[in-house]
This record gives structure tokens, C-alpha cells and sequence, in this order.
């Protein structure tokens, strides 16, 4: 189910040269997914299946694992909170790659090092409210306080404890700075999902 061909081809050859799987795309076996035990995809696609599948599953289902060149802290723990069970960076190693869908086939989970760094950072940090985030996003827009309440439809001086709030769980001494540590972390700019999107992977039995 990864979007890019290539990557796709690049994905079911080092599994299939290591050997142990079973291995079949959509192209290939668009039913495939019915049987698998792990579900190689990218991003977008791995988030999509792992909704669907928590609503729509009455048993044990595929396991989800993501192969990706987002590593940004908002887009690891938004894939991990949707029922994510492997994140791994396309920089991996074969011996990653094979590690990670073995373990998940095992029922396990799998972090690629880095991405376990990232949720570790992440854990220790103040969460925004969902409020913050909004004026955040507005912030990154260069709107003014004005204009946030304007957009917002609240006050001015809620908008300014707002301000306030993020910038501190941000660790901010400007709202320019705070635009820019939020940008680092990735929790603005993150990419949408496309649930409907037609994509082939490695669906691995």
C-alpha cells in the first residue's frame, strides 16, 4: 500500500531476499489484505487502514507497519495513537526492515530507534490543548491577536493567555520562536491524510 512505486518494488525485494514470508501487493492480490498478518505501507495509507481496521475488526487483524520519511514528533504519535503497531524511516537497513516485520508478525511492535527517541522527547513535554493548537496555526499564518479572536471568535485577552500558554509549554521566547519550535516538533504544517487514495505494497503473509 506505499503510494511510491518504486519504494513499493524497493520494499518486497529485500523482504523477499531474506526469505520467511509470503509475500503479495494489491496490484498483485487486491484481496490479499483479508489474509495478511503484516501490512507494509507509507504514511497516509498505514493511518487510513489502522482506523478502519479498529472500527471494522471483530478479531485479530493485520498488523500495521509504516515506512516513511516523516519523522516529525506530532506525525509519529498521530500514526501510534490511530493503531499504528510499526514505525519505520526509509533511511532503515535491510536488516531493519526484516527485523520489524518479523517481530510484528509475532504480534510485537516495532520502533525504528530514532522514532523511539521522538516519542521518549515527546512524553516528557506538556501537551498543547486543542485551543493552542488552533492560535498556534494562526500564528504560523503571521495573524495578528486581533485577527486570531476574529478567526477564533473569542477575545483578545483569551487569545493572549493562549499565547502565553503555548509559548511556555513550547519553551518560546517569541511567538516567531515559537512558530519555528513548533515547526521542529512538527506540530504544525503536518501533512493530510488521503484515506482514499489507490495504493500498491508489500502485503506480507
Amino acid at each position: 500500500m506505499h503510494a511510491d512505486a518504486v519504494m513499493t518494488a524497493g520494499l518486497h525485494a529485500l523482504l523477499a531476499e531474506r526469505g520467511g514470508f509470503y509475500l503479495t501487493t494489491r496490484e498483485r492480490q487486491p484481496q490479499g489484505q483479508a489474509h495478511a498478518r503484516v501490512i507494509v505501507a507509507d504514511y497516509d495509507a498505514g493511518i487510513a487502514l489502522a482506523r478502519q481496521l479498529a472500527q471494522d475488526r471483530h478479531g485479530p487483524g493485520p498488523r500495521i507497519l509504516i515506512v516513511t520519511q516523516l519523522d516529525k514528533e506530532w506525525q509519529v504519535r498521530t500514526a501510534m495513537d490511530s493503531g499504528v503497531h510499526g514505525y519505520l524511516l526509509q533511511g532503515c537497513s535491510a536488516d531493519e526492515l526484516h527485523k520489524a516485520v518479523q517481530q510484528l508478525s509475532q504480534g510485537m511492535r516495532y520502533l525504528a530507534e530514532a522514532v523511539t527517541r521522538c516519542v521518549a522527547d515527546s512524553l516528557s513535554r506538556e501537551t498543547l490543548t486543542g485551543r493552542e493548537t488552533d492560535v498556534l496555526q494562526l500564528l504560523a499564518k503571521g495573524c495578528c491577536n486581533k485577527s486570531i479572536a476574529r478567526e477564533l471568535g473569542i477575545g483578545v485577552g483569551t487569545v493572549k493567555t493562549h499565547v502565553k500558554g503555548l509559548m511556555s509549554k513550547l519553551d518560546a521566547t517569541a511567538r516567531t520562536h515559537a512558530v519555528v519550535v513548533a515547526a521542529q516538533r512538527g506540530l504544525i504544517g503536518g501533512p493530510a491524510l488521503r484515506a482514499e487514495r489507490q495504493q500498491k505494497a508489500p502485503t506480507l503473509q
